[in-house]
């Protein structure tokens, strides 16, 4: 009777743990259909995954390499937790306490599981001046940009550099280029090329002023240093005050730029993705701008526009931008919407661009806005381009 009731007492203790107590994680599974849902040896940032294990429901927090995870309590059950693992995670100031971790906290208590976190390849979303001369600053930005072996920028070696303890950008004074190419990346965890050439001032160019001028009309050209520091030779100068609500006279003076036509895309290309290509261009911005939309349509065609708003940040949000020097601006096709830049995409490139993809590259300024702008505009813009980014 007594070792009855012992087993009873020793089960019902089991069964507390595993009910309603402390979580406990016993193994991390893909987060994906069956059968990809297999068992995983390591995880990588940015990766979804499910934790298995018990008492897993009311999360408060999970957190990897101690980074706190966005955590959604939709997902959690007492058995699973299916959980983003958080893009940017600091490795070289990851504690010795927190690498290799995941720390799960419920309302009724934590636990600390022991599980590889590994630093995945270097990633480039973006080149600050693709365009930069020598002795101009540039950044790369990305991420897992730290335990760097190797950076190169159009074929020439860079060996002084600084990185964001995050690893997301890499700064440096660029030395003298000899070539065009693209800037390579290798860290210990792999290699990061970008698709397309830096310090190119042949490939997809349809206007840069100077060797290859198509300008029509809009603006004026200007070739002064001084107004605009850091030049290669001409450019055109976007300007207007402060805009009326709803103003978009853009064939006013210095209002916009329009190009005889050129081709944008080769006809051979036509079937590609339009993610595959972008518009871009070098802009110096040096006073406080804001309120003032720059857009980007083909042909005085109105049916599709990308529009450039630095200024307008997330959750309607407003910063005044500037730039120090030249900035390259991308933007891919697939930004090229209707209903004035805010609807859908064009269903293919030759949607877009017509059978030819050949036309007018037209830039353009207005103020979508129901209030005056709150500033004017002065901005400098060389080296328009279609690239190839994928």
């Amino acid at each position: 009777m007594l070792a009855a009731a012992f087993v009873w007492i020793q089960s019902g203790c089991k069964k507390e743990a595993m009910d309603g107590g402390a979580p406990v994680i016993t193994s991390v599974r893909n987060y994906a259909a069956s059968p990809a849902d297999t068992l995983v040896n390591n995880i990588t940032t940015g990766q979804w995954v499910v934790l298995i294990g018990h008492n897993l429901k009311d999360a408060v927090q999970v957190s990897f390499n101690g980074i706190p995870a966005t955590i959604n309590s939709v997902m959690f059950s007492d058995t699973s937790a299916a959980v983003l693992v958080p893009a940017v995670i600091p490795f070289p100031s990851v504690s010795a306490q927190d690498l290799n971790t995941i720390h799960y906290v419920t309302r009724k208590g934590a636990t600390t599981f022991t599980f590889g976190i590994v630093a995945p390849p270097p990633t480039i979303t973006s080149i600050s001046n693709e365009s930069a001369k020598e002795g101009d600053s540039v950044y790369i930005n990305g991420l897992n940009l730290f335990f760097i072996e190797e950076l190169t920028f159009a074929g020439t070696p860079v060996t002084k550099y600084n990185t964001a303890s995050d690893g997301t950008s890499i700064g440096f004074v660029l030395p003298a280029l000899t070539q065009s190419g693209p800037v390579v990346v290798t860290t210990k965890s792999g290699t990061v090329s970008t698709p397309f050439n830096v310090n190119d001032f042949t490939t997809g160019m349809l206007c840069d002023f100077d060797n290859v001028n198509t300008f029509s009309w809009g603006t004026g050209i200007e070739s002064s240093s001084t107004d605009f520091p850091g030049n290669r030779g001409n450019y055109a100068v976007l300007s207007n005050d402060v805009l009326p609500a709803g103003d978009g006279t853009w064939w006013g003076w210095q209002r916009s730029i329009n190009t005889n036509d050129v081709q944008w895309v080769p006809v051979d290309s036509l079937g590609l993705s339009l993610d595959d290509y972008a518009v871009k261009f070098e802009i110096s911005v040096p006073t406080a701008w804001t309120g003032t939309s720059i857009y980007v349509i083909k042909g005085y065609s109105f049916d599709y526009l990308a529009r450039y708003e630095p200024w307008q940040g997330a959750n309607g949000t407003v910063t005044p931008f500037t730039t120090k020097g030249w900035r390259t601006v991308t933007i891919p096709l697939s930004l090229f919407r209707n209903n004035d830049g805010k609807g859908s995409a064009a269903a293919s490139l030759s949607t877009l661009l017509g059978a030819s993809g050949n036309g007018a590259i037209n830039i353009q300024t207005k103020n979508f806005a129901a209030a005056p702008s709150a500033s004017g505009l002065k901005a400098a813009v060389d080296n328009i381009r279609v690239v190839k980014i994928k």
